[in-house]
């Protein structure tokens, strides 16, 4: 099964809805093609909504770490919203956490870049 995903502007910000599981394969692949193209074409601020992410394995952990790298040296920022709660669990337990900005809602995750664009300009 490949993750579906769908790409929406809101506010200036790239959402990308994911449905479906991240794991080693074609999904990670396609997420990691879907993020870098997005960057390339000058997307700086991404959020990634992962409330109908079914599951993700350690692979696709790494697509996301990788995208969150890749992003940040192009000067580019992702963000999540929507975790499950075996999905949060995760992250707590990998530390992954203190990585990534994590936000309950899209709306919240959105805003956080006009904080973000008030505190770097």
């Amino acid at each position: 099964m490949t993750v579906k995903m769908k790409n929406s502007e809101v506010d200036g910000v790239t959402v990308v809805g994911l449905d479906g599981r991240i794991v080693l394969g074609e999904e990670s692949n396609s997420l990691r093609e879907k993020l870098k193209s997005l960057i390339a074409e000058g997307k700086k601020k991404i959020v990634l909504n992962m409330a109908e992410i079914k599951y993700i394995d350690s692979a696709g952990l790494g697509t996301l770490v990788a995208a969150h790298l890749s992003a940040k040296n192009q000067g580019a920022s992702v963000r999540l919203c929507h975790l499950g709660k075996k999905f949060h669990e995760v992250m707590q337990v990998t530390k992954l956490l203190t990585v990534f900005d994590v936000y309950d809602t899209e709306a919240a995750a959105v805003s956080s870049f006009q904080s973000f664009l008030a505190t770097s300009n």
